[in-house]
């Protein structure tokens, strides 16, 4: 007999800034609480060292949280020149010290160029990336050091905000993936002195923009019919995806599992699906030339 939900059966997304000094997944449980909600997922972690963007998705909208973790992401950075950690970032014991050149604006712009676009990134060693079933962090707390396999990431622009004879502030939008620990780190090394990230905020993620998140504090102080007028629908983030509006039989068949004939013309993209305005889930074109369930939704709990 399987454990019965003490929670409720919340659907949507929230806009977290998640606060210094805690894990994604503590801020999570943190406002799960608030909702009381049976089910909640992040879309991506951020270190305790880390503040900022962090989408959290309740009930059903954990169904988007993967499709979600594909999205860009924007950061502001600030990464102390002349040292270096083991982890990359101020959290590490430093391993490394080196002077500090004297950089002209025009050099640092000259070093940040080189970054640009599309390139090979190697995961740094204090990551949640997986080597034969454990962690890699894991693997790092024990003194073990592994190679791993470059990735390929885009910098889709890199602005300099401030810089003092030490630090630099950057504005750094990338695509998925992306280590900006790692990045630092190799900005450092271009300039001949190392670095090491000292402060890192999210400020978007896909669609979303950290104007619009709330934190903790701000949440705890709603009554609980406005924290679900702050939930935002879960098929927000798909926003992009074309839509079709299915008639009564035709969502019946699909909610069976089944797949149905409709005139549209045909996209490699999936479809948000919709009947009577209800959003019912994602559909594709299956080689049958038919249109099939992908994931489904259930909103009406």
């Amino acid at each position: 007999m399987s454990k019965r939900k003490s929670g409720l059966n919340v659907h949507g997304i929230i806009l977290l800034d998640k606060r210094l000094g805690v894990s994604s997944n503590k801020a999570l449980q943190e406002v799960r609480r608030l909702f009381n909600a049976n089910k909640a997922g992040h879309t991506g972690s951020l270190d305790p060292l880390a503040t900022g963007l962090l989408p959290l998705c309740f009930g059903e909208a954990t169904k988007v949280s993967a499709l979600m973790l594909d999205d860009d992401k924007r950061y502001q950075v600030t990464m102390k020149l002349g040292v270096m950690t083991d982890t990359g970032d101020a959290e590490g014991q430093v391993i490394e010290t080196k002077p500090v050149p004297e950089l002209s604006i025009e050099q640092i712009q000259c070093c940040l160029a080189k970054f640009m676009g599309l390139q090979a990134q190697v995961p740094p060693m204090y990551s949640a990336l997986k080597l034969n079933g454990k962690k890699l962090y894991e693997l790092a707390r024990e003194g073990i050091t592994v190679e791993r396999a470059p990735r390929q990431i885009t910098i889709y622009e890199l602005h300099l905000l401030d810089a003092t004879f030490d630090t630099l502030t950057l504005d750094v939008a990338c695509s998925k993936g992306t280590y900006i620990r790692s990045l630092a780190e190799d900005i450092g090394h271009d300039l001949g002195c190392g670095a090491t990230v000292t402060a890192l905020r999210r400020t978007q993620a896909g669609q979303f923009l950290l104007a619009n998140a709330k934190t903790i504090e701000q949440l705890s102080a709603l009554t609980y019919d406005e924290l679900q007028a702050n939930l935002m629908a879960c098929d927000k983030p798909l926003e992009k995806l074309p839509a079709l509006h299915l008639s009564e039989q035709q969502a019946k068949a699909i909610s069976y599992g089944q797949d149905i004939d409709i005139e549209s013309q045909k996209s490699e993209s999936d479809y948000r699906l919709y009947a009577d305005g209800l959003f019912l889930g994602l559909g594709e074109y299956g080689i049958n030339g038919k249109l099939h369930p992908k994931k489904l939704f259930n909103l009406n709990d």
